[in-house]
């Protein structure tokens, strides 16, 4: 294959936040939210310049270790050869080690990013190809497939390529996010989970699991139902438990709350009006936002498109 050509213009390229598993939906769901990491990157004569704004401008690194830009070159490695340098500005809305997919978007933007800037790029690696590609790099393709896809989306693998079909979120349904201070590392949260369960646990989360696509698309009203977990999320607990303990506390209120991903971040899944009450119950320590669902997933937009 001969080497690629690069496009002489800038490309931006927005990723969405995304929340995994959703309760009994364990490394299978995701749910794209609406709070966006935007890059811009252009191909340069030589050398590689990053410029980060936002989450993480004071502790990301600048150079090829930047988990964006280390997904970029596995892209163009890819797509035929790398550009001889980049130039990337990163504006980062997703917090960092709080269960809303941050290293999933750097990695969709990377690939996304790459592709973009690659003259026949779409041709050389379709979205299927993205997606084996962004699952590779992180590992699991929950996230991943949310953030790329929109939407929410069911992923597996299959002979262990990644797959992922997306669906339809219930447009009354609000998500509301209640981010903790202080971050979990992934690594930490999946070290407490047990390498068995009780068969009793993984029959309950199956049922669950099954009637959360019909909660989520089309019956929101069985959203609380639908949310409950055996598998990870009590497990998690002493990493912590003030967002275990807070899950527990909007579930007894009948509101459908769950661990964000590996956490700390607790994700309740609103109707319409009552998600500014529900942002309101969490108390001292937390930062309650709710979030509009997102449908695009990962986008190159024009240059000249506001941050959302």
């Amino acid at each position: 294959m001969a080497g690629p050509a690069f496009r002489a213009a800038a490309v931006r390229v927005r990723v969405p936040a995304s929340s995994a598993n959703l309760g009994p939906g364990f490394d299978a769901f995701g749910l794209a939210l609406g709070l966006y990491d935007d890059v811009v990157v252009r191909v340069a004569d030589s050398g590689l310049d990053i410029d980060i704004a936002g989450e993480g401008a004071d502790t990301l690194p600048r150079d090829e270790s930047h988990l964006l830009v280390r997904s970029m070159r596995t892209a163009f490695d890819l797509l035929g050869g790398q550009p001889r340098g980049l130039e990337v500005v990163c504006a980062n809305r997703i917090p960092h080690g709080r269960g809303l997919g941050s290293s999933s978007a750097a990695i969709c933007a990377g690939i996304v990013a790459a592709r973009a800037v690659t003259i026949g790029g779409e041709a050389r690696l379709d979205d299927a190809a993205l997606l084996e590609l962004a699952t590779e790099i992180e590992g699991h393709p929950d996230n991943v497939a949310a953030c790329l896809l929109g939407g929410f989306t069911l992923a597996w693998t299959d002979g262990g390529s990644a797959k992922a079909i997306r669906m339809e979120p219930s447009g009354s349904i609000v998500p509301v996010v209640f981010v903790p201070s202080k971050p979990v590392l992934t690594e930490t949260a999946r070290g407490l989970l047990p390498r068995t369960v009780p068969h009793v646990d993984a029959a309950v989360n199956a049922g669950r699991a099954a009637l959360l696509v019909e909660a989520l698309t089309r019956r929101p009203e069985l959203l609380l139902p639908a949310t409950e977990d055996r598998l990870h999320q009590e497990y998690r607990s002493p990493a912590m438990p003030e967002s275990v303990a807070l899950v527990n506390r909007l579930r007894a209120d009948g509101i459908p709350a769950v661990i964000s991903g590996a956490g700390p971040t607790v994700l309740a899944l609103a109707e319409g009006g009552a998600a500014d009450k529900v942002a309101q119950l969490a108390g001292e320590g937390w930062a309650a936002n709710r979030l509009p669902l997102d449908a695009a997933g990962a986008s190159v937009l024009p240059l000249g498109t506001q941050g959302g």
